[in-house]
């Protein structure tokens, strides 16, 4: 434990120093909040728990793009071959690094809260404990995600490769950047196989429905058997020498850790809890934005068919058919 702390000390300075990880773990997620906030919102207060729940989710996200260059970078440097040496194993080493893009990830999100706060002037902070657990387990999941994509690949291009691929589909298949219930069914479909699905949805739920980490133990149970199914996994795949290559065979133990996804996608597909969840918040959000812009927005509910959210007239009434 002794050696863990003093490595994720070590670790914590060797990150200030890695330009990928102060991009994708502060300049981006603070860019993310003042083009959420300051467009979308536009100064409706209303709307802004909402958007800040895409802004936290993208915010835990992106460490895991950060940290896997940052390992794969020490790698080719020959930075880990010098952590050998020492009296730790690669359980420590992992271990540490996720310890350490937690702490420099919190600080991030305490950030976004303030600004969403003080500039912003969000009244209501949602159910605080809910968001820690959520933020807590989202680091460590998608930490660990990115611990398996350094151990699969050899080069920082291959590294890059994978993280965009990746990026790209949790940006805009999760609901982060677009309302979920906006997006066209298929994809609603589709996102329910996504790890950051159920953590947009479920920051969604505790800022805007003030809800408990009880109410969200699906997401929660998801996130936490991914992230110990990704760190044993990356574990039994870590390597210290660039010389060594990965097997082939290992990027299927690498996809292992979609496995409770899968089941969970599987299960909702069926039951529809988290889309209905997620339409509820959105619309939620909507019926208090919606009289103030006069915007019109439409929701796709389950049965695929647009609903119109904007509000009637109560003194027009619609003609008879």
């Amino acid at each position: 434990m002794r050696h863990a702390w003093t490595l994720t000390k070590v670790r914590m300075r060797l990150a200030m120093r890695n330009r990928a990880f102060i991009f994708f773990s502060l300049v981006l997620p603070l860019l993310f909040l003042f083009l959420f906030l300051g467009l979308f919102v536009r100064g409706n207060v209303a709307g802004v728990p909402y958007m800040l729940a895409s802004v936290l989710a993208l915010t835990i996200m992106g460490s895991f793009w950060g940290l896997s260059m940052q390992l794969v970078t020490f790698r080719e440097q020959g930075i880990l071959r010098r952590f050998r040496v020492t009296p730790v194993g690669a359980g420590a080493m992992l271990a540490s690094s996720i310890a350490s893009n937690y702490l420099l990830t919190l600080p991030t999100v305490f950030i976004e809260f303030f600004v969403a706060r003080r500039l912003f002037h969000m009244r209501d902070w949602g159910n605080l404990w809910g968001v820690f657990v959520l933020v807590t387990l989202g680091i460590i999941t998608f930490a660990s995600i990115g611990l398996i994509i350094a151990s699969v690949t050899n080069t920082a291009q291959e590294t890059q490769v994978i993280n965009q691929l990746l990026w790209l589909a949790f940006l805009f298949f999760s609901g982060a950047t677009i309302p979920l219930p906006v997006l066209p069914v298929w994809i609603q479909q589709f996102a329910l196989f996504m790890p950051a699905t159920y953590l947009v949805v479920g920051l969604e739920r505790v800022l805007i429905g003030h809800v408990g980490a009880f109410a969200i133990r699906a997401e929660l149970l998801s996130l936490a058997v991914c992230a110990c199914i990704a760190f044993l996994v990356s574990q039994q795949l870590f390597r210290w020498e660039p010389e060594s290559k990965v097997p082939r065979s290992a990027k299927l133990w690498a996809a292992s850790a979609i496995i409770p996804f899968l089941l969970l996608g599987v299960w909702e597909t069926t039951y529809g809890h988290v889309r209905s969840t997620a339409t509820t918040d959105f619309m939620d959000t909507v019926e208090q934005v919606v009289p103030r812009t006069g915007g019109r927005l439409r929701a796709v509910p389950q049965n695929g068919a647009p609903e119109d959210t904007a509000p009637q007239d109560p003194g027009v009434e619609s003609n008879p058919k």
